[in-house]
């Protein structure tokens, strides 16, 4: 094993670097120019402007498909937004809510960026969020929350925080809290009690997906940063770009294809970056997907994912629901009610991992039928890892 390390150390430094700066290619890089994405930039910019006057601007949903710019739009405007007034203390924390994980992890990463010391874990929901108000009041800060992939949360455990925070005003005589919210899911809001929609107040912009010549422009800017001159010829752009735009335009998805096809020619020993380094990161990059995916996932997810499973021939929402509380029942999990189910089918249809499709039943009315897109072997890879699961199933 010893020597299988050092040969593949000794042929990484033997080989040529092709990258000049790896950071350009990786998802937290936000380049000094979006191209294509001047219309957004005004209009969020136009949004948040208000903030400069010390009033608070209204909240914002930004929805599009992934890789269609949200991220990187908010954070390059809400980063030009503080350098603008330094002096107006304004605060823009960013947290991607499906990474924090839990309800209340989410909470303690918005704390600790408002300089708030809280335990991980042992406090009350409750308790986080009067801390958070009371930091912007005692401090008037002027907050504007970027909550990404907030139907995640809002899917997961329900719309109590975003309720709580579209109230700020009521809790902080000084200071304001704002929202962007950053969504998948077109739909979302239709689980929102409807306090909260009354409340929310927001604006609201849609991202359309990138053309493959905009995603050739994009990947040939941000090859020019990232590798050495000549390591990355046009047509492996193009091929890159015709590839990831045949997924609905995911620039995100294009940018990785990129980075791991660099890595893949590194590791062979290339000069260059050429059409089956491409190739070959198009396979992996889909493996890693799902697999990221499945792990992310919370217990009911899996525990649904599982359900769906047993049906090879596909189901409906019906079966689906009867196999999942039974299910749940003998892991010793809570047993959400059929609506909170359809919500979360809803949304593993959104991630691709299953496809509920409505069909015409003719004149017994309609139905959605279910079925899993996923190798069932790589979901009961997965799930083996979960010993909650594993125990019962």
């Amino acid at each position: 094993m010893s020597d299988d390390i050092d040969s593949i150390f000794q042929r990484a430094k033997r080989g040529k670097a092709l990258f000049l700066d790896r950071k350009a290619l990786s998802p937290e890089y936000i380049p000094d120019h979006l191209p294509f994405r001047e219309q957004q930039i005004s209009a969020v910019a136009e949004v948040l402007a208000p903030a400069l006057h010390m009033s608070k601007p209204s909240n914002l949903l930004l929805y599009g498909k992934t890789g269609t710019g949200k991220t990187a739009v908010s954070r390059y405007v809400l980063s030009k937004l503080m350098a603008e007034e330094p002096s107006l203390n304004i605060f823009t924390p960013y947290v991607n809510a499906r990474i924090a994980g839990t309800e209340y992890l989410t909470l303690w990463e918005i704390a600790s960026s408002l300089g708030l010391t809280i335990p991980k874990t042992g406090l009350a929901i409750a308790e986080v969020i009067k801390q958070i108000f009371s930091v912007i009041q005692s401090q008037s800060l002027n907050v504007i929350l970027a909550l990404d992939e907030i139907d995640y949360l809002i899917h997961s455990y329900g719309d109590n925080i975003l309720y709580q925070f579209t109230r700020a005003g009521e809790r902080t005589a000084t200071g304001f809290l704002s929202i962007v919210g950053i969504s998948n899911d077109l739909k979302f809001k239709e689980v929102l009690d409807p306090r909260v929609l009354s409340s929310l107040g927001e604006e609201e912009l849609v991202f359309p997906p990138y053309t493959v010549e905009e995603l050739r422009a994009i990947l040939a800017e941000r090859a020019a940063v990232a590798f050495k001159q000549g390591v990355v010829p046009q047509s492996t752009v193009n091929l890159c770009a015709a590839l990831a735009g045949s997924e609905h335009g995911d620039a995100r998805r294009a940018v990785d294809l990129l980075r791991i096809a660099g890595e893949v020619a590194e590791r062979e020993g290339f000069q260059r970056v050429d059409d089956a380094c491409i190739r070959k990161a198009s396979e992996k990059v889909e493996y890693d997907r799902v697999e990221e995916a499945l792990r992310s996932l919370p217990l009911q997810n899996k525990i649904i994912l599982l359900t769906i499973s047993k049906f090879q021939q596909g189901t409906n929402t019906g079966e689906v629901y009867t196999g999942y509380a039974t299910l749940a029942k003998r892991i010793g999990a809570e047993i959400l009610t059929q609506r909170r189910v359809s919500g979360i089918l809803a949304e593993l249809d959104l991630l691709g991992l299953v496809e509920a499709a409505v069909v015409s039943k003719g004149r017994r009315g309609r139905t959605k039928r279910i079925r899993l897109l996923i190798p069932t072997d790589t979901l009961e890879k997965i799930i083996s890892e979960d010993p909650s699961i594993t125990a019962a199933a």
